[in-house]
């Protein structure tokens, strides 16, 4: 059908819908929502987070161990609760655990990625994760806390621990990178380039270009991230063919259920551009460093989390899939260095054959083939 318009003399530019609030935005998920406890969570330098508790309802007693769920940068806590499949919190509900979720501030419920103030991962280490950690203590009292941490979410978790910020955790599941961050040479070479070009042009990169529209500054972006692709669909373009534009795969394609495909975009959002001078530290690094070198208010955590992992006080499994294409074998190379420099700490590792970076939480099979490799690691320390 072709619809006729007529032109304006004066063209306006699309208006870019953007979020402001910082409540967070209502989780997808199929538990009965008396079960699903939201709790408005600021932190001490005046951040608003989002930090869920799931109910095990009237059979689930009061003994149950507390398992807090870490996203990754852009993705949320609904990474952990898909409706499509059986997820994670299914899994933990029906093993006998309670189950948290936070909402750090890189979390696409929230807006800051593309609005309000900066922040850097020293922000989610020194705020996001001591702070929520204490508010559930507070709440779950002598019972064990086990944390389960993805990308990011890990990263910044690593800088906790060796900070001492998180003592006394009764393990912690660390998927696809912890201590030791390595990218593909062409993932980094890109970040690299695109920081500097992109620089002063725009903040972040969408993933949903419905939101932009076609004929935007963002284009050339999802053009280019369309070579070579064999998805029709833009936002998975962007996101499997070339995470953000750094070349790089966030899933195995055909891991993922059609229903979780098509909600990619709510899944998972913008990326900030102001965040990859920290991120391209670690990297060139190949630890997790600090970025604020001289305001005093970041003293707390280690210049150098690698070489603070001494301080390290818990069992940590260390999970990858066999195909992870963002952060290639970053997990087996922490492995391999902790046990040379390290060797008194209980470190595994684990590998996931045929899955990628993302699809190890979002898989149609992860409940089957990634999923009992965490509830073993817990039940032998619960």
């Amino acid at each position: 059908m072709i619809f006729k318009t007529t032109p304006s003399r004066t063209a306006r530019p699309g208006l870019r819908r953007v979020r402001t609030t910082a409540t967070p935005r209502p989780l997808r998920h199929r538990l009965d929502p008396a079960r699903v406890e939201e709790i408005p969570l600021r932190t001490s330098d005046g951040v608003r987070l989002g930090l869920t508790r799931v109910d095990a309802g009237p059979a689930g007693g009061a003994d149950r161990p507390a398992v807090l769920l870490l996203h990754g940068h852009t993705a949320s806590s609904d990474m952990f609760l898909l409706p499509e499949t059986r997820n994670l919190v299914d899994v933990l509900l029906d093993d006998g655990y309670e189950p948290w979720l936070l909402d750090w501030r890189g979390s696409c419920r929230l807006p800051y990625n593309e609005t309000g103030h900066r922040y850097t991962y020293d922000d989610v280490a020194l705020y996001d994760i001591p702070e929520a950690v204490a508010h559930i203590r507070e709440r779950i009292g002598e019972r064990p806390l086990f944390v389960v941490a993805h990308c990011i979410g890990s990263l910044a978790l690593s800088l906790s621990m060796t900070a001492g910020l998180v003592p006394g955790l009764a393990g912690v599941v660390s998927q696809g990178v912890f201590l030791t961050p390595k990218l593909a040479g062409r993932t980094s070479l890109r970040m690299s380039v695109a920081g500097e070009l992109l620089r002063g042009r725009i903040d972040h990169i969408p993933v949903d270009i419905r939101k932009v529209g076609l004929w935007s500054k963002y284009t050339p972006l999802f053009a280019l991230a369309s070579r070579k692709a064999d998805c029709p669909d833009p936002t998975c373009q962007i996101l499997h063919n070339s995470a953000w534009g750094t070349g790089a795969s966030l899933f195995v394609h055909e891991n993922l259920a059609e229903a979780t495909h098509d909600r990619l975009a709510e899944l998972l959002g913008p990326a900030p551009l102001w965040i990859l001078p920290h991120l391209r530290r670690m990297e060139l690094a190949r630890s997790v460093v600090r970025w604020h070198d001289t305001d005093h208010r970041y003293r707390a955590l280690p210049p150098n989390a690698l070489d603070a992992a001494d301080r390290i006080d818990t069992p940590v499994l260390l999970l990858a899939g066999s195909e992870n294409g963002l952060w290639q074998d970053s997990q087996r190379l922490c492995h391999e260095v902790l046990a040379h420099r390290q060797p008194q700490l209980d470190v595994s590792y684990t590998e996931i054959p045929g899955y990628g970076h993302l699809d190890t939480f979002l898989g149609r099979g992860a409940a089957l083939d990634v999923f009992g490799h965490i509830l073993e690691f817990l039940g032998e320390r619960r």
